[in-house]
């Protein structure tokens, strides 16, 4: 008899496990915290590698990573070839990028940008990132506000100048109306009503995708 499926879900750009309360999944669940970066040019798969440390090289595994998070689960299972990779509200490429994010990775005028922007304006932030619920609002509010601002400068450049995986497979799941990265629905199997936050908004269609994946 096969073993229950693993988890490990992997929040998006400082984020933390509470996107992913709503969620209802069948079997074993690890949420992957963000580690401090090492120096403030940390490279991204130096940065993955130690993520990886809390995967068991041997175990088969789903890797479930959001926005910046689904970033890091490709670079993940590169180390762990066990792994299967979802991805949500996420990308796999520069090419995915919105217009303005290939501006800013071709400048880098995103090193000139205050990361502790969005948190000031909880308006701005609710549209970029389409959460339309005083629920989804108040979380969002309080986890930009719980956002480490260094943190947030080294993730930044590091999105921004990433190549792609496009060597390592992936099931994606975006929303209709995701502002940040618009592009990812043409490139997902799964296309839910919503913005950038569908793993609250639509948590519960998410719950049984992810359920309906690990049971084929």
């Amino acid at each position: 008899m096969a073993a229950p499926p693993v988890f490990y879900l992997i929040p998006g750009l400082g984020a933390d496990e509470r996107v992913f309360q709503f969620l209802r999944l069948p079997s074993e669940v690890h949420v992957l915290k963000w580690l401090a970066p090492e120096t403030p040019a940390e490279p991204l798969p130096h940065y993955a590698a130690r993520l990886a440390e809390a995967v068991p090289p041997g175990q088969p595994c789903w890797l479930v990573g959001v926005s910046f998070g689904g970033v890091l689960a490709q670079e993940v299972a590169r180390l762990r070839p066990l792994a299967r990779v979802v991805l949500i509200s996420s990308f796999a490429g520069p090419r995915e990028l919105p217009w303005l994010g290939r501006v800013a990775r071709a400048t880098r005028l995103y090193r000139l940008l205050p990361p502790q922007l969005l948190p000031k304006l909880p308006a701005l932030a609710s549209w970029f990132f389409g959460v339309k619920t005083t629920r989804d609002r108040q979380l969002l509010t309080q986890i930009l506000r719980d956002t480490d601002s260094n943190f947030t400068r080294w993730a930044i450049a590091r999105l921004l100048q990433w190549p792609g995986r496009p060597e390592v497979p992936a099931i994606r799941i975006h929303g209709t109306d995701d502002r940040l990265l618009p592009h990812g629905a043409a490139h997902s199997q799964y296309v839910l009503p919503g913005g950038h936050l569908i793993i609250i908004s639509r948590a519960a269609e998410i719950s049984r995708i992810l359920t309906m994946l690990t049971t084929n």
